[in-house]
C-alpha cells in the first residue's frame, strides 16, 4: 500500500506538479507543502518553550485566564510567510493546513506543551466563509495536531453566531468589540472538566481567541491553552 501511495504522488506530481506555498517552487515527492529550505528558514517564535511568559502570552494577560500560548513562526502582512497563509485560506489548498498542523505538533511536542490537553478546539468559521471556501482552516490545522498528537478534535460544542466582516482592516480594540459575541456554546457541548487546545490561523491582537475562550468558560471547570500557526508581534 505505502508503494503504491509513493507511485501515485509521483504520477500527480508529474501530471499536476505541486508547488511550494511559499516560495513557488516545484516541491520534491518527500516535501509536504512548503520546501525544505522555506522549512528551513521559516521565522519561528519558540514560543512553546516558554508558554506561560511570551509576547504571544501577554495578550491574553488580564482578558483571558489560558494555561499556554505559543505560535510557531512569526507573521508579517506581504511577507514571504504571509503567501502560507494566503494559499491555505484563499486558494483551496486545506492540505496545507494539514501539514502545517502536523510540522506545529511535532516541533511542540518536543517542549511537551501538548502534556494534560485534553481536546483540541479549532475556532468556528462563519457559516457563509465555510460555505464560500468549502473548509474551515483552523479545523485543517487541528486535524494535524492530531494526527501527531492523537488529541482528539471537538467541532461541535463551540459555534460562530453571525458573521461581521473582515477584521483585516479594525484596530485592536474594533476587533475586540467586532467579535465579543460571535461565539457560543452549543446544547450538546461536553467540554465541562476539560483542558481545551483553541487553534487558530493566526494570532494578531487575540481577539478572536479571547472571544472563542470567554464562550467556553461557562461550561464549567476548564482549562484553556492556544496555539496558533502564525504570530503578530507589535
Amino acid at each position: 500500500a505505502t508503494k503504491m501511495k509513493a507511485y501515485l504522488t509521483r504520477l500527480l506530481d508529474l501530471i499536476a506538479p505541486r508547488t511550494c506555498a511559499i516560495c513557488g517552487h516545484r516541491l520534491t515527492v518527500t516535501e509536504q507543502s512548503i520546501c525544505g529550505v522555506c522549512l528551513l528558514h521559516l521565522p519561528l517564535t519558540r514560543y512553546a518553550f516558554a508558554p506561560l511568559d511570551n509576547l504571544m502570552a501577554q495578550t491574553f494577560w488580564g482578558q483571558l485566564p489560558i494555561q499556554r500560548a505559543a505560535s510557531l513562526f512569526f507573521y508579517e502582512g506581504h511577507s514571504e510567510v504571509a503567501n502560507l497563509i494566503y494559499h491555505l485560506k484563499y486558494h483551496s489548498r486545506p492540505q496545507i493546513g494539514v501539514d502545517m498542523g502536523r510540522t506545529l505538533a511535532a516541533k511542540f511536542t518536543v517542549s511537551h506543551f501538548f502534556d494534560d490537553i485534553d481536546v483540541i478546539v479549532p475556532v468556528p468559521l462563519a457559516h457563509r466563509r465555510l460555505r464560500q471556501r468549502g473548509y474551515n482552516q483552523s479545523e485543517c490545522i487541528a486535524q494535524g495536531i492530531s494526527q501527531i498528537t492523537g488529541i482528539p478534535i471537538d467541532t461541535h460544542s463551540l459555534e460562530r453566531t453571525d458573521f461581521e466582516g473582515s477584521q483585516t482592516q479594525l484596530n485592536r480594540w474594533n476587533r475586540r468589540e467586532n467579535v465579543d459575541h460571535l461565539f457560543r456554546l452549543t446544547p450538546q457541548q461536553t467540554l465541562t472538566g476539560k483542558h481545551i487546545l483553541l487553534v487558530d490561523d493566526v494570532c494578531t491582537t487575540g481577539a478572536t481567541l479571547i472571544a472563542c475562550g470567554s464562550a467556553i468558560i461557562p461550561s464549567g471547570d476548564v482549562r484553556i491553552s492556544v496555539a496558533t500557526l502564525g504570530f503578530v508581534r507589535h
